[in-house]
Parts: structure tokens; C-alpha cells; sequence
């Protein structure tokens, strides 16, 4: 009959609904691991300088999207303060993880410039087709549509001026001074003109839409170097001594030195270094001023792969717009999923043994089972709501998440201690067994309880609002495993253990 009241008393019901409930849950979602215990990569992503909340929210939505856009699953992108966002990917191979960090590093700034004037940007970019690649040459295609006005600006442009070249540029270093070798130099005046020879060469053309300077190197001084450099943001190396960046960046001076590739043509090389596609040749159709809106964007690769990879990273950068700010890959963290298989198992196995050495130890302190075995019990129906929980919600249970979990049935033992001692308290000093004073007891219990929770839901409370990262999951745990106890498994034990105690001493 007393088993029987118990199991109709609203508290246990509550606790068997929450327990049942939270088993549906888990077979239902499944829980959701983290990196560290799924395996996977993790990249971490440097803004170049801290923003504000807003900014924040913008670069981490333009990645989220560009990386989607990739057709990779499991990718979560996540903010690390003012300055830093994490980039984490369930196991893929190298490749595509290079192939992600060269996706994340295009700021993604596109100009469709001609003659030195820019008629198009990303934001007249109206829709991006499909990309395709020629087999025979591995030559890719990234066509997309612009916006009428920007097509009408062209038009205006390139009237009565066929062959003239059409140059498009994606994340060009703006305002920078180029020091260059001569064969380098020469290049660029010559051979880049497409068919029109009277057309401001591609020195010209950068210096006039964006201030670029172009300079050969003859051995100037650094103080020279840098009198020439003033006033701009960045002084871009091609193809000269790399010994000159050392210098520089020591007298304050922003260097970005671009090195040759294997078999790159020095052709090559000038257009890796401005970001530049093209020039194209401007068709005899186009220079009646008709506007037309569909463009696109062309280069070639070594092999099949590459091309792919490459047509599919430039068309995701347009896709999804520039990013408000310029952002580096500062590493990359690689954990394989059978080391995550294994620290799962450790877990696994650190849970129970600590849930085994709890009873051990409440049975060694009060020598009855009937104590011990509804502890333990209680605390293993915590772990499996919270669990529940978050499988519910697709809470990531990364390391730090589990152990707060075990920082919160540490903190549940402690307080079904504390009711155990008020029960038992109560039948040694009063030797009565009367409603009133064991409610009072009970009150006194819940007491100390709540205050002992709602310090550590305040303390945690700080750590979840003002830290990231791992920290968020050990204070969401501990505030998740808290709020439970004492409103699910705490008043369930104290239910269980009265009546337990009650009836042993009847």
C-alpha cells in the first residue's frame, strides 16, 4: 500500500513522466556530441580587428552561409568573443578542409572594372548560376547576372570600343603600393590589353580604380620603400627579394609577399597577386550600347579536382556577399573520430564509476541500502533528464557539457544528503514520526537547498552570458542539472526517502 501511494504521489509521477520522457527524447534526436568527442576539425578564424555584437553576427552569418553553400553537412560556426569565430566540422578529408579555409579567407569584395572605371560590385550581383567546367581543358566557367543599372553603365563604357579588355576583381588590395621585378612589370603593360593595344594598360587601370601603385624594384632603399608606401594601407611584394618584408613590417609598414608556385607563369602570378579574372576581350556585340546582364567569371586549373574546387569556392564568394570585414584562418585543430570514439568510452565509464563510488560511499556513511540505493538512483535519473534535455534542443555535449553534468549530480548528492540528515535527525531526537515536524524538517532541507542553487545558478549564470566557447557548456549543464534537482529529482527523493525511513521504523 505504501509502494502504492508513493508511486500515485505527484512528485515521483512527475519524476517517472520526466524519466520516460527523456528516454523517448534520446532515442527520438539522439544526442549531439562535440568535436572533442565526435572527432572532426576545428578553424579557428581571426578578425582583423575586435567588433561589435552586430558585425559579429554578419561575418558569422556570411560564413555559415558560404560554407553551407559548399554542400558540407555538420558545419557549426561559432563566435569566440570580439574577435574570433570557431569553425567546426564533423570528419572530412584535408581537402575539403583547405578547401573550406580558402573559402573563409576571400573577403569576397568583387569590382567588374573597365578602363579604370568600376561599373559593377558584389551588391549588383542579381542571381549566380550553376558553374561548369570544360573536360578536356579543365577550363571553369561562374556565370552570373548583374543588375541592369550596373549592365547599362558598361554599355556607356565599351561603346564603339571592341577588343578593349574587361577586367573583374575579387578582394584586390585597394590603395597598396606594388613593388615589382621588371620582367614582372613588363608583363603587366603588355600582356594584358586583350586585343586592344591603345587601352590604358593594367598599371594604369588598377591605379586609377583603386589607387594601386605599381613600382619596379631596383634596389631602392627601405627609406625610400617606405616614403613610397605613405599613406597606403599595404605594400604587396612580387616576385623581388622576400628579405624586404622583414624590413618593412619593422619600420611599421603592412607586407603581403606573394610567391611564385610551381610552374606558375609570371602571368599567373600577377593575377593571383590582384585577385584579377580576366581581362576579357570585349565583343563587337557589346559596344553598340546594349546592356547586357549575364557575365561571367573564367581560369583554368591543373586537373579536374582543382577546377572543381576552384569554380565552386568563386561562386560561393559571390553568392553570399563580401564580408564586412577581412577575417584570417589562424589554425586548425584535426581530432581523429576514433581518438573522439575512444575519450566517449572514457566518459562513459568515468559516469558510472562515479555513480558507483557515490553509493559505495553514502552506504559506507550511513550503512543502509535503503539510503544508498535511492541516491544513486535519483542522481542516474538526473543524468538521463538532462540528457533528455539535450538531446531536445541539439545541445552540442562537448567535454566541458559533461562535466558540468557531473559537477551537478555532485551537487545533487550533497543536497539529498542534506534531507537524508533532516529525516533521520527527526526520528533520533524527536522519536516521532508526526506530519507537522517533518515537513518542518523538509522546509528547513529545502531551504539550505534553494540557497545552495540559486548561488550557483547566479555564478554560473556569468560564466554562460560573459565567457565563451567550452565554458557555456559546463555552465549550461550545471544551470540545466541544478534547475532539474530542485524542481524535479529533490522533492521526488525527499518523497521516497520519508516513506523508506518511515517504514523501517514501523
Amino acid at each position: 500500500m505504501k509502494w502504492k501511494n508513493l508511486l500515485l504521489n505527484w512528485r515521483v509521477l512527475l519524476l517517472l513522466i520526466f524519466v520516460i520522457g527523456s528516454f523517448a527524447s534520446i532515442i527520438a534526436y539522439g544526442l549531439t556530441f562535440g568535436l572533442d568527442i565526435s572527432g572532426g576539425t576545428a578553424i579557428t578564424v581571426r578578425l582583423e580587428k575586435p567588433v561589435d555584437q552586430n558585425t559579429m553576427d554578419k561575418v558569422v552569418t556570411s560564413l555559415t552561409n558560404r560554407i553551407n553553400r559548399l554542400g558540407i553537412a555538420d558545419v557549426k560556426v561559432e563566435p569566440w568573443g570580439d574577435q574570433y569565430i570557431i569553425v567546426k566540422v564533423a570528419n572530412v578529408s584535408e581537402d575539403t578542409v583547405r578547401g573550406i579555409k580558402e573559402t573563409i579567407e576571400k573577403q569576397g569584395v568583387f569590382y567588374a572594372e573597365f578602363e579604370g572605371e568600376i561599373f559593377a560590385t558584389g551588391e549588383d550581383i542579381v542571381q549566380v548560376f550553376e558553374y561548369r567546367i570544360e573536360p578536356s581543358t579543365y577550363r571553369w566557367h561562374v556565370p552570373f547576372q548583374i543588375s541592369q543599372k550596373a549592365a547599362e553603365r558598361f554599355a556607356q563604357l565599351a561603346l564603339n570600343k571592341p577588343g578593349y579588355p574587361v577586367d573583374m576583381f575579387l578582394d584586390p588590395p585597394v590603395n597598396s603600393l606594388l613593388l615589382v621585378s621588371q620582367e614582372t612589370y613588363n608583363v603587366m603593360k603588355d600582356e594584358f590589353n586583350a586585343q586592344a593595344p591603345q587601352a590604358m594598360s593594367l598599371p594604369e587601370r588598377i591605379k586609377k580604380a583603386f589607387n594601386i601603385d605599381t613600382v619596379v624594384y631596383a634596389n631602392q632603399s627601405i627609406d625610400e620603400i617606405v616614403d613610397l608606401a605613405k599613406d597606403k594601407d599595404l605594400v604587396v611584394l612580387i616576385g623581388v627579394n622576400g628579405n624586404l618584408k622583414d624590413e618593412l613590417e619593422s619600420r611599421g609598414v603592412r607586407v603581403r609577399v606573394i610567391e611564385r608556385g610551381k610552374d606558375e607563369t609570371t602571368y599567373d602570378l600577377i593575377t593571383k597577386a590582384l585577385g584579377l579574372y580576366g581581362p576579357y576581350s570585349v565583343g563587337e556585340g557589346l559596344t553598340h550600347g546594349q546592356a547586357a546582364t549575364n557575365v561571367e567569371i573564367t581560369g583554368s586549373s591543373s586537373n579536374p579536382y582543382l577546377a572543381q574546387q576552384e569554380a565552386s569556392i568563386i561562386s560561393v564568394v559571390l553568392a553570399s556577399g563580401s564580408l564586412p570585414i577581412k577575417v584570417y584562418v589562424e589554425g586548425t585543430q584535426y581530432i581523429s573520430a576514433e581518438l573522439g570514439r575512444d575519450f566517449k568510452n572514457q566518459v562513459l565509464i568515468a559516469g558510472i564509476a562515479a555513480l558507483l563510488v557515490v553509493g559505495a560511499v553514502v552506504y559506507a556513511h550511513y550503512r543502509k541500502l535503503r539510503i544508498a540505493i535511492p541516491v544513486v538512483s535519483t542522481s542516474l535519473s538526473e543524468v538521463i533528464i538532462i540528457l533528455g534535455v539535450a538531446a531536445l534542443i541539439k545541445w552540442n555535449l562537448d567535454l566541458p557539457s559533461i562535466a558540468g553534468i557531473i559537477a551537478a549530480i555532485g551537487t545533487g548528492v550533497d543536497q539529498q544528503i542534506v534531507i537524508t540528515d533532516e529525516l533521520l535527525g527527526s526520528q533520533r531526537k524527536e522519536r516521532i514520526t508526526k506530519r507537522s515536524g517533518v515537513l518542518k524538517r523538509m522546509g528547513r532541507a529545502f531551504f539550505v537547498i534553494l540557497a545552495s542553487a540559486t548561488t550557483t545558478v547566479v555564478a554560473m549564470s556569468f560564466l554562460f552570458k560573459f565567457f565563451v566557447g567550452g565554458l557555456r557548456g559546463f555552465a549550461f549543464t550545471t544551470i540545466l542539472g541544478v534547475l532539474i534537482g530542485i524542481s524535479i529529482t529533490r522533492p521526488a527523493y525527499a518523497e521516497i526517502a520519508k516513506m523508506l525511513l518511515s517504514e523501517k521504523k514501523r
